[in-house]
């Protein structure tokens, strides 16, 4: 028995690195898998099928959720794929680094629209399906950059600060409805992202983490199972930082 078994969960983003983790480790504790993409539909069928292989249930679909109608399209498959929805992972990100003086306004509204409307979206999409069941559970996947700043991310940075504010403002609008809202903020982590630097760059951020080495994204995946299951059932409301000791508060 899993700790999510009969659950549905919606992980947006789910083709990437990240998104694969965290999708498996859902499936693996029990849950049905609704692996979004944007336009990796190869590596979400290839989670999809990892999934199959362990046997669990996933189903992959396209959507654009920098609108509200990608939103809800998203929505709607979960629900006519498997008939409800328990668990919402909001982990669809990217990036467009640049320094702050020759940022394109382009650069800043995409970031923001991807990494934080898409949120807002899906979360509001997937509210009215918590609210009539009294329960759900909304995971939103910060960074650790959103707490202490990164020059060269001022786009990527304000969308995860707006990601932690929106986790708090909808945690404290829905708590009532027995619906909890985290946030799980990783750290230096081996991931898509992170892969795009130098040996050079690995070697000095990892010179920053107290434990000495980056993260694995397993290891985020692992606080994602833990809100989305009835071990968090009194917690709402927080980011929990995975980094390895990065960033102490």
């Amino acid at each position: 028995m899993g700790k999510l078994d009969t659950q549905v969960a919606i992980v947006t983003g789910g083709s990437g690195a990240l998104g694969r983790a965290i999708s498996t480790a859902l499936a693996a504790e029990g849950a049905a898998v609704v692996v979004h993409y944007a336009s990796h539909r190869n590596a979400a069928e290839a989670v999809v099928g990892a999934i199959s292989e362990l046997g669990g249930r996933a189903a992959s679909v396209q959507a654009d959720l920098s609108s509200p109608e990608g939103a809800r399209q998203l929505v709607a498959f979960a629900l006519e794929s498997f008939g409800k929805i328990d668990i919402l992972v909001n982990n669809a990100g990217m990036i467009r680094d640049t320094l702050i003086l020759r940022m394109k306004d382009e650069d800043w509204s995409t970031v923001l629209h991807t990494n934080l409307s898409s949120a807002f979206y899906c979360t509001k999409a997937v509210l009215r399906e918590f609210v009539r069941q009294h329960g759900g559970r909304i995971i939103n996947i910060a960074s650790i950059v959103a707490e202490v700043g990164n020059p060269g991310q001022a786009n990527y940075v304000a969308a995860k600060a707006g990601l932690i504010g929106l986790t708090k403002a909808v945690a404290r609008e829905v708590a009532t409805r027995g619906i909890t809202v985290n946030a799980v903020a990783p750290g230096f982590i081996e991931a898509g992202m992170t892969s795009r630097l130098s040996p050079e760059q690995t070697r000095t951020h990892i010179e920053q983490v107290p434990l000495g080495r980056a993260g694995k994204p397993e290891e985020v995946a692992a606080a994602v199972v833990f809100f989305a299951s009835d071990d968090a059932a009194y917690i709402t409301g927080q980011v929990l930082n995975v980094d390895g000791g990065l960033v102490m508060r």
